[in-house]
């Protein structure tokens, strides 16, 4: 079996406040910071490994990211752990949120590098497309680059802006 069985986040709830499961959250540490459920652990999926969890055996995990998606990919990794029996929260955090449940958010704590991402790449595109019509075509360039970028980030696994963004003073915080 590759694939993990989806479990609700009312069920997921009821076997948590029972003592029969642990939650397992594999967002990244900034995602992490910013909101989880109270008692999830943290244990992010770039430094996961299905051995970090021997002494949990007899306990059923539910595993979960922001949506889904990672916690679906990751299926093969989390399949390896010893726990009596696997789920993926269906939905996510997303869906805890949407079942009406509980979620600790330090709001002090910046977005998202991917999400910084995404704004400052379409910001970037949007303006040099903006400037390209206005002012003169070779701003056309930015966009361009931005697409360029985004498109070798894609292919390596590394993104430039990413790791600039992440240097900037309002996510230092998170890295400490």
């Amino acid at each position: 079996m590759t694939a993990l069985n989806k479990i609700s986040a009312g069920e997921a709830a009821t076997l948590l406040d029972s003592g029969k499961a642990i939650l397992v959250d594999i967002r990244e540490s900034d995602e992490f910071a910013r909101e989880h459920v109270p008692s999830a652990h943290h244990v992010p999926l770039s430094g996961f490994d299905a051995a970090d969890f021997p002494e949990e055996h007899d306990k059923v995990a539910i595993f979960h990211c922001a949506s889904g998606a990672r916690t679906a990919e990751a299926a093969p990794h989390i399949l390896g752990t010893a726990f009596a029996e696997v789920y993926q929260l269906n939905g996510g955090l997303a869906g805890w949120k949407k079942a009406g449940l509980q979620t600790i958010v330090n709001r002090k704590m910046p977005i998202s590098i991917q999400r910084q991402v995404q704004m400052t790449a379409g910001m970037m595109v949007l303006i040099g497309v903006i400037l390209g019509f206005a002012v003169s075509p070779w701003f056309f360039a930015l966009s361009g680059f931005v697409g360029a970028g985004l498109t070798f980030a894609g292919l390596s696994g590394t993104c430039a802006m990413a790791t600039l963004l992440g240097l900037m003073p309002w996510n230092r915080r998170v890295l400490a």
